[in-house]
């Protein structure tokens, strides 16, 4: 895995797009905590990205190039507008999908919801660039410490990954979680 710094990426940004499109595997910083990504939209990605965190089949979360995505492929409800209206930030909003084919099943296994995300971050920049959505999950293996810092990311996931994007330590918690669906808002802190 190659590791550059906001700079490097930006300065080779079309070169790492067009990796993301092609369906690698990367660590990329949030607001929050790092994490492991792909594009969302192919399956076969998003499978080695299960395969790495070895997850079988919790759904993963994914971030959205913007919130007018959100509209097309989620239901909104007055509740669910209210948080997106708090977006960017660290949040992550469990919606219903209205449109199924927004992401492959692989995604969201077993659910007919999807968590979106849009931190208050640089890198939503890039997802926004790259059009469609990626997958968002934390860069560790199921079960073990997130990653703060790439001292502490583990090999396997190093491997597997085709470059990482470091900005230093980072001190954060993963987001919050909020459940808006069925009329119902439920806060769930990790």
């Amino acid at each position: 895995m190659e590791v550059v710094s906001k700079e490097d990426f930006l300065e080779r940004k079309e070169e790492f797009l067009q990796n993301m499109k092609q369906g690698k595997l990367f660590i990329h910083p949030t607001d929050t905590i790092y994490g492991i990504g792909c594009d969302a939209t192919n399956d076969i990605a998003v499978n080695k990205v299960r395969l790495v965190k070895e997850r079988s089949s919790m759904p993963f979360s994914i971030l959205v190039p913007s919130i007018d995505w959100i509209h097309e492929n989620c239901e909104v409800d007055k509740n669910a507008e209210e948080w997106i209206a708090k977006l960017p930030g660290p949040y992550t909003l469990v919606l219903k999908l209205k449109n199924k084919d927004a992401v492959p099943q692989s995604v969201n296994p077993g659910t007919d919801t999807i968590g979106v995300r849009i931190p208050k971050h640089w890198f939503s920049d890039i997802v926004t660039e790259l059009g469609v959505p990626i997958v968002t999950t934390s860069a560790n293996i199921t079960g073990h410490d997130f990653m703060t810092d790439f001292e502490n990311l583990e090999q396997s996931i190093k491997e597997k990954c085709t470059f990482g994007v470091y900005e230093g330590a980072k001190k954060g918690r993963p987001s919050t979680v909020v459940k808006l669906f069925e009329d119902q808002v439920e806060l769930l802190h990790r």
